[in-house]
């Protein structure tokens, strides 16, 4: 068995990861932390965890000792970069669910998220956790970064393009809807009931979100041209779910069709890459799963390609991919353990 531990283990993220991991056939979960309820059994802190959780959750200075194979770092941004280093230092491998080692550069992390980082030695370490790209690395990593959930959705809704230079990548325009999940666990007004229920609202428009230095680094990187993205997310009243819709120009005339069997074919031995035909996403049918739907609509006349794509945030967006990236690191079923939930409401 393998042997795992969660830091920051009572957080959306670290639920549904410990919720993955103890019905995993490969994995032992040693140790589960929390600095808010150490001492507390996890299933009492969550309910929901009632026959899986019954663990104590210890406070990180409490597992300074404790070897494990891997760590799973659910901790917020601007923490995580303090913790990991101990870890590698004992050679246990780290799979971290922060932007901390998203970024390539200290200075482009400092820029997007106004933090000094603290360990700028590893960042040419981190191998960025989307599997579709980068499995080859990861396999071999020691640190693996799991990207964002908005960067989830938009970089394999653009690679099969990028890749081919099909489209202008200087004028890339995402649209993005997200489940009030996504905002995290710690209560805020813009997260309570009366403020997002039967509401719609847009932030951080334009160029201002800072997972836009995450996307553009990635899609630059992978099609060898700077990447420009206007990115515009927005909050919907419902508890989990992604989806992006993105405009792109054509730089050649091809049919809607001959899109789509690119994609296909593109996508075709990825276990949770589904492209659709004849229906569009809809986060209902991936809520409960680690699968990424794309689907593309050409509007004739125009020169400009639409493309959908739709994930469960807590999921492919974060803790499913975390998985993803511990079973390729293991050289175990990219797809133990990652079992739906449910694929409809």
């Amino acid at each position: 068995m393998i042997e795992v531990g969660v830091i920051g283990a009572t957080g959306y993220t670290g639920i549904e990861l410990f919720w993955l991991l103890a019905r995993h056939p490969d994995i032992k979960v040693a140790f589960v932390t929390s600095e808010t309820y150490a001492g507390k059994f996890f299933s009492d802190v969550c309910p929901e965890l009632k026959g899986f959780g019954d663990i104590v959750l210890d406070p990180l200075s409490g597992i300074s000792t404790r070897h494990v194979d891997l760590v799973f770092c659910c901790l917020p941004h601007g923490t995580s970069m303090s913790e990991v280093p101990s870890f590698l230092e004992r050679g246990i491998k780290v799979i971290d669910l922060s932007a901390d080692f998203r970024l390539s550069s200290a200075e482009s992390y400092s820029a997007w998220y106004e933090v000094r980082h603290s360990a700028p030695q590893l960042l040419k370490e981190a191998v960025y956790g989307l599997p579709e790209v980068n499995r080859d690395t990861i396999s071999e990593a020691s640190l693996v970064a799991t990207p964002g959930c908005y960067p989830t959705s938009v970089i394999l809704a653009l690679v099969p393009l990028l890749e081919r230079d099909l489209i202008d990548e200087t004028g890339i325009i995402v649209d993005s809807k997200s489940g009030v999940s996504g905002a995290g666990r710690k209560p805020s007004l813009r997260t309570h009931f009366v403020e997002t229920n039967e509401n719609f609202l847009p932030y951080s428009p334009g160029h201002t979100h800072r997972h836009i230095g995450e996307m553009e680094e990635q899609l630059s990187k992978l099609s060898g041209r700077e990447c420009r993205i206007v990115f515009t997310p927005h909050i919907v009243p419902m508890n989990r779910g992604i989806l992006s819709t993105i405009y792109v120009k054509l730089m050649h005339d091809l049919g809607q069709e001959e899109i789509r069997q690119i994609f296909k074919d593109h996508y075709a031995k990825e276990p949770f890459i589904r492209v659709l035909e004849g229906t569009l996403p809809e986060t209902r049918f991936v809520e409960g799963t680690n699968f990424c739907d794309i689907a593309v609509i050409k509007v004739e006349g125009t020169g400009t390609l639409i493309i959908f794509s739709a994930i469960d945030n807590l999921l492919k967006g974060a803790s499913g991919q975390a998985v993803q990236n511990m079973n390729i690191m293991f050289d175990l079923e990219e797809t133990t353990g990652l079992a739906p939930f449910k694929l409809i409401q």
